[in-house]
Formats: structure tokens, C-alpha cells, sequence
């Protein structure tokens, strides 16, 4: 079997690559990155890279046809990947997140793979009053980001067939530690906060509501994905991959993090406006159809991981929401050093 993976070298490509690995050890993983975070590390092991039969450094708006030969699968993970990176690059992240994606999964099917897996967004309902909302409910996407994956999957729909399966799963808000971490997350902007200061503070009046899923286990749905069968939802499937008991307020996730490091003392801003960035999701399809690949790592467990992983690396960075752990920050960097032009693209010319 021979899998490709794009945007291998952000915040979930390495927990996915060692998954795939995990699961398919003589198995050809080829990763494609352009390299934006490649420098991002948080950890003191190996490289995650060395996990991989081969990695390409390329963009994915202008990927080689020949790299789709004789691939079986590809994990479309490449994306302008948040809220305010999407508002900052809107048509990059239109680009990126779908046409990009919509291009390489009708050159894959044209080269014969077999599976298509689209890391989607339960973004794309909005604001989402009423209850949870299923994969039948009404969307709404609030933000470019979120548009950009519904749009995706939308004309992904239009490319699956019965040799061609596409998977779009619909994740939660990510959370748990990585190989290369993000802290422009909730959960472990949180956690980075009460390991550096001792302290977290809420923006929020607390109330907003967010579905979490640990890196790990996307990492899991991901590896349900590439060799989904039909029977397993249909040629096309876009499904929202969590736990029902892991919708939380976002005061929730402070309490639970004093649990686990008692001390920590909690902040909120009882005078906030409301955050219409609030959405409960219900995941009794993706129960119904992967109970062998469910979630696993619980708030808890995530918290827990986040803490000891940050404290492996000595990290103690009050001010990290300007540091690399910060993606808008990493490619603001390249813009303001000339390495990257204004559509996101290398300038391959140094001075």
C-alpha cells in the first residue's frame, strides 16, 4: 500500500504518519509539506519524518502529477489551518483548503487510488443554538476557514464513485500534544498558560461551547478512513468524528486543568461579549460505523499529556502567544522576512 499525506509536517501530520506506520508497517508513506512549520518542533525525540518512506517538499497548489503514481490513498491534511489565519489569507485559504484539495483528488482517482480522506471541520455549522447538531443538520460557516471546508467537501461529493471513496471527517477542536505543537488552540493554550504562569485566562464569559478531539485520536479516524469501505457509509461519507460526552464549556476545560494542577488560578471575563464561535455536535454516526476506531484520549488524558509534554521541554514562555507556537505568527514571520510573497508561495531568491 502506498499512502500520501499532505501537510505531514503540521500539528497532526506526525501522530498521523506514526499511526499509519503503527498500522501499516510495510506500508510506502510519502509525505508532501511546503515546509511553512517544519522548523516548529516540541519535542526531544527523533524527527517525526524518519517515520516516512520519502518526504516531498512541494505545495499542493502546484503538486507534480507524478507523485500520484501508483498511490493508493491520499490524507488531504494541507490546509490554511485556523480562524485567524483564514481572515488574514482569505484567498489563500480558499486556494489551499479547496481548491487544492478538490485538484489533487481528481488527479489521484485519475491516477487509480483508491481513497480519499479530507480532514474537514465541525466549523462549518456555525453558530449552532438549538442543540447538538448532526451530520443532517443545517450548516453554517461563520468564517473563511470554515467556508472553505464546506465547499471542499461539497465538490469532493461530485469525485466519489465506486472505485473512488472519499471520506470527509468533520473534527472537533483539536487538542493534546504533538511533535509539533500548536497553542493557538484552546485546550492547550490553556494548558501552555498554567504550566508557564500558573495562571489561565478566559477572554470569553466561559460559556461558549466546544467538541474536543486529542490529536491522537484523529489520528485514529484517519487511519479508519484510508481503507473505508463502501459499505462503511458510501462511496461518500462526511461524518463528524467524536464523543457526545466531549462537548464542553470553555469554562469546563479551565476547572478540569486545576484538577489535574492544583493552583492554577482561573480568570473570566464575565463582561464579554457573546462568542457566537459556540456549537454543540452529536457523533452517534461515527459510533455507528468505526466502533473499533473510537476516540480514546478523554479530556483528562489530554490535559495530562500536554502538561508533561511541555514540561519535557523545559517550556516556561509567558509570552508564547507571539512565538512559532503561534501559526499566524510562524508565517507572518516569513512574510515580514521576504521568504514568503503575499499568496503564501517561497521566494526562492535570497539576498
Amino acid at each position: 500500500m502506498r499512502i500520501m499525506i499532505t501537510g505531514n509536517m503540521g500539528y497532526v501530520g506526525p501522530l498521523v504518519v506514526e499511526r499509519l506506520r503503527s498500522s501499516h508497517p510495510d506500508a510506502d508513506l510519502i509525505g508532501v509539506d511546503t515546509g511553512f512549520f517544519a522548523h516548529c518542533l516540541t519535542t526531544p525525540d527523533l524527527l517525526p519524518e524518519t517515520l516516512l518512506t520519502i518526504q516531498h517538499f512541494a505545495d499542493v497548489r502546484e503538486l507534480d502529477s507524478r507523485l500520484l503514481d501508483d498511490i493508493d490513498s491520499v490524507v488531504q491534511l494541507a490546509a490554511i489551518s485556523n480562524d485567524p489565519m483564514g481572515k488574514t489569507y482569505e484567498a489563500v485559504t480558499a486556494d489551499v483548503n479547496c481548491n487544492a484539495a478538490i485538484d489533487i483528488a481528481r488527479r489521484a482517482k485519475e491516477s487509480g487510488a483508491g481513497s480519499f480522506v479530507f480532514a474537514s471541520s465541525c466549523s462549518v455549522y456555525g453558530f449552532a443554538e438549538g442543540g447538538p447538531r448532526d451530520e443532517e443538520s443545517e450548516t453554517g460557516p461563520l468564517t473563511a476557514y470554515a467556508r472553505s471546508k464546506l465547499a471542499a467537501e461539497e465538490a469532493l461529493a461530485e469525485l466519489a464513485g465506486p472505485d473512488f471513496t472519499v471520506t470527509c471527517l468533520r473534527f472537533p477542536t483539536a487538542c493534546g500534544m504533538s511533535p509539533r505543537l500548536r497553542l493557538d488552540l484552546v485546550l492547550n493554550d490553556f494548558v501552555a498558560s498554567a504550566v508557564a504562569s500558573g495562571e489561565i485566562t478566559i477572554l470569553s464569559d466561559g460559556t461558549p461551547w466546544r467538541p474536543l478531539i486529542d490529536v491522537r485520536d484523529m489520528a485514529r479516524a484517519i487511519d479508519w478512513a484510508v481503507t473505508r469501505g463502501a459499505d462503511k457509509g458510501g462511496n461518500f461519507l462526511s461524518v463528524n468524528v467524536g464523543r457526545n460526552e466531549w462537548n464542553y464549556q470553555v469554562r469546563d476545560l479551565a476547572q478540569a486543568i486545576q484538577k489535574v494542577m492544583p493552583g492554577v488560578e482561573v480568570s473570566i471575563n464575565t463582561d464579554a461579549a457573546p462568542d457566537k464561535r459556540s456549537y454543540q455536535v452529536n457523533f452517534d454516526r461515527y459510533h455507528e460505523l468505526a466502533p473499533n476506531h473510537l476516540p480514546q484520549f478523554g479530556l483528562e488524558q489530554s490535559i495530562v499529556a500536554l502538561k508533561e509534554g511541555l514540561e519535557r521541554i523545559g517550556f516556561s514562555d509567558e509570552g508564547f502567544r507571539e512565538s512559532q507556537h503561534i501559526r499566524l505568527r510562524v508565517l507572518a514571520g516569513h512574510n515580514q522576512s521576504g521568504r514568503l510573497d503575499e499568496t503564501l508561495r517561497w521566494v526562492r531568491t535570497r539576498t
